[in-house]
This record gives C-alpha cells, structure tokens and sequence, in this order.
C-alpha cells in the first residue's frame, strides 16, 4: 500500500471510473435501426419473430414504463406490452401502446462493444472489463480531481458520437463507490464522488445499492434493522461478521468507503454461467426446461466466443426459501460441445422435475483456453463421466439488477466476483430478424 494511503482506504490519490453502457442491447438495436429511438423496445434472449417463447434481456426505459423487466417471459412483456405489428392488424389493440420486439444478436453487439472498449483503452492506462456494457478505469495518471468531471463528459460525448451509444459514468476514489455513482443518475449519467465524501454519498442510498449487497442479503439487513447504506456502515461488524461471515465485514467497509482494491486488468476466467429467475415458483416442467435450454446454449455461445473449452458441466437450482443447490458432471477432457452442454444441463435438472424452483442457472467450468485436441467422449452422455460432489446450501446468492439490462447473472464462483450487473448472452440470431418492413413512404417507425 502507498505510504500516502490511510488504512483501510483507497486514498485520494486514486481515481477510477466506472463506465456502464444503458440499455446497451436496446441501445446496439436502435444504432442499427434508428427509427427504434424513442419507441418501446424489448430486446429477447431466446426469442424468435412472431413467437412468444424467450425471455426479456433488455428493455427500453419506454418500454419499461408499460411494466416490462429484465428476465420476464415474453409471453409475459407481450400481456403488457403487444407488438406493434399486432397492434395495426388488430383494433382491440392500440397501436399507440404498442412496442418492438427484437432478439439478441451477439455477434453485432460483440463488434459494437469492441468500438467502446477501443475508446476506454485509449483515454486510461488501466482497463478492467467486466462484462460487454461495463468497465473500471485508473485514470490516476491521467487527470486530477479538479479535471475529472470534463474528462468524464468528453468520454460520454466521445462514446455516443463515434460508436452511438450512450454510457453513464461514476467517478470515485474505490471501485465500489465508482459502481454505485455510475447507477445514480441513469440514464446517460455522471456522478463524481470526491475523495473524502464516499461515506456521506452513501449514507441515505438503500442498503441494497452496497456493492455485493442483493435482494436475499438486503432483506435480511432490513430485519436487522438495517436499512440504508448509512445504517450499514455504523452497524456491529462482529454481528454482521456473526450473521454473513466474512462478507458481512466486507459489504460494511464498501458502506464506509473503504475498498483497497485497484483497478487490475482482467485474467481468463475461472467458470462462465448465466442464470434466470422466475416471476414466482414453479413446478412447471416445461417452463424449467425452456429455461435452461436457453441458458445453456448462451453459456455454450459465451464459450465459443472467449475461446474456451470446458471439462465440466453445471446446474444451479433455487428453491424456496432460498436453498441453493448445484449440480455438476465432469468429462473426460475440455471439450467444445454447445449440445452436450444442453443434454447434461436438461439431465441434471431433471433431479428437481417436481420441485418449486424459483430460479435457475448453467455453468461450464474448468476452463481450457489453448488450442489444444478435444476430448474423445465416446460413450458419454448415458451416464458416463464424473458426478462431482454435489453441493447444497441456503442463504443469499449474487444476483443482477444491472440498471434492469440483464434480469441474468453468474454462480457466485463465476468469472466476475461483482455484486450486480452484466448483460445476458444467448446464442447467435440472424440480424434480419424480427424487423418491421416499413411501407415505401414511411420514414420512421413513431406512426406505424
């Protein structure tokens, strides 16, 4: 630790930005269609044109005023929200209360993040990119506290009108601070919170905005009486330590302010999964299945594009209260098999086929990033391969609330140890899809 440093702290000397893309799927679709801008859009993981099967990975913040989120069936968005097309064939329907569907396309939201990253490379000499909307920046060496807002601003202006995006900012001395200042002032934000000033920024924020504060841990607080970050921050560490462990501890030093962590670069990382969360409980079989089909062609998808090869194969069901159960089945080698992934994701689950489930996710693990020869599964998949241990726990786990983009995050030993966010990948749709063909003579979709 710099000698300058107080213990404990980061110290003003550091100044990290976080940069967080809004609606960045929503926002890649209206960039390719700029008629979208403005409209109700919903954005769908495992979605197709005309169906009503997938799930919502991103809405627009028009769309989310008709009460459309993150991780709803579509079935569910099109109750509140139809499509427009529907709407002009059908006069039950208002056209006027009407929206755009669209399914996810990874490929060009991959090559318009790539655009955005080029930029936060260039303007900081340390980038950590969290996931394809978000990123921490050092610009300790770049700007002063004094410079910080107007290099924030002539990044933001920079993004939007060479890529056409738009990001919100927040500046801070702690990466955590930074995280929550970027949620602050959604959309197309900026927040700086000087040094000294990290503690009083948090003091009346929901204890939920804490960095690895979720909804589970975030209730229980509130039975502690503990309510608002401030409330956190001046709360019994050896109670806190008593009731989360260590993490307790943790998440009461982000509410004061203290985070020694530095902005590093990120390595390869260790698991990828995806997981989703049901509106309520279900039993429905058909409605799990969906679900982790979906789930596991987007891990396999996420797989294919970082590179990686993978040995092992996972589930991780949620039943209620909140009992968390993993599931796992080793194979003989690291392999690249999006199929098989789907076959022991959909067998594993198939233990829970009765059970409440109140949410769901897939993981691949044990990770092999060269380029290497694939394992020869003969024989696999009619219960050969290794059961790992198998693990069952109860208690709070890592959820998303990334500004509402995804509704999907990551099994907490997953590639990215943050409290929130993170946008959803699902597998590789065709970019023709589920487009609206304006009549010759119209030029915007707002009266269609």
């Amino acid at each position: 630790m710099d000698a300058a440093r107080l213990p404990g702290t980061s110290g003003p000397e550091q100044i990290v930005a976080h940069v967080d893309m809004d609606c960045f799927y929503a926002a890649c679709e209206q960039r390719r269609e700029p008629a979208l801008r403005g409209e109700p859009l919903v954005v769908g993981m495992g979605y197709e044109t005309g169906t009503t099967h997938g799930a919502v990975a991103t809405a627009s913040y028009e769309a989310r005023a008709y009460g459309v989120e993150s991780a709803m069936a579509i079935s569910e968005a099109l109750d509140r929200l139809p499509r427009k097309v529907e709407a002009v064939e059908d006069p039950e329907l208002s056209v006027e209360d009407a929206g755009f569907y669209r399914p996810v396309d990874m490929d060009f939201y991959e090559s318009v993040a790539a655009d955005v990253r080029e930029i936060l490379h260039a303007e900081a000499d340390v980038v950590r990119e969290v996931s394809i909307d978000e990123a921490y920046l050092d610009v300790t060496d770049r700007v002063s506290w004094e410079t910080v807002e107007s290099w924030a601003q002539d990044l933001k202006d920079t993004i939007e009108s060479a890529v056409g995006v738009v990001a919100s900012v927040g500046v801070a001395p702690t990466m955590s601070a930074a995280k929550v200042a970027s949620d602050r002032d959604k959309p197309d934000g900026l927040v700086v919170v000087d040094p000294g000033t990290v503690r009083e920024f948090f003091a009346d924020l929901p204890v939920e905005d804490v960095h690895g504060v979720g909804p589970v841990t975030a209730r229980e607080l509130d039975a502690l009486d503990i309510g608002t970050a401030g409330d956190l921050a001046a709360a019994d560490p050896e109670l806190l330590a008593r009731r989360f462990g260590e993490r307790g501890r943790e998440i009461r030093r982000y509410a004061r302010g203290e985070d020694e962590r530095s902005v590093t670069p990120k390595g390869d990382p260790k698991s990828l999964s995806r997981e989703s969360a049901f509106t309520e409980a279900t039993t429905d079989s058909e409605a799990k299945c969906r679900q982790v089909r979906t789930l596991a062609e987007a891990v396999a998808d996420r797989a294919r594009r970082k590179g990686a090869r993978y040995q092992t194969i996972g589930i991780k069901v949620v039943t209620p209260p909140f009992d968390v159960n993993t599931r796992a089945r080793s194979l003989p080698g690291p392999v690249e098999e999006p199929e098989l992934v789907r076959r022991v994701a959909l067998s594993l689950l198939g233990e829970f086929d009765d059970a409440p489930v109140r949410k769901v996710g897939v993981r691949v693990s044990n990770l092999d990033f060269s380029a290497g020869e694939q394992a020869n599964l003969d024989g696999f998949g009619g219960g050969s391969g290794t059961e790992e241990p198998v693990r069952s726990a109860s208690g709070p786990t890592a959820t998303t609330a990334d500004e509402g983009q995804v509704g999907l995050g990551t099994f907490a030993e997953s590639d990215e140890d943050r409290g929130s966010g993170g946008e959803t990948a699902t597998g590789e749709s065709d970019t023709g899809e589920a487009h609206v063909s304006l009549p010759p003579d119209q030029t915007t979709l707002a009266d269609f």
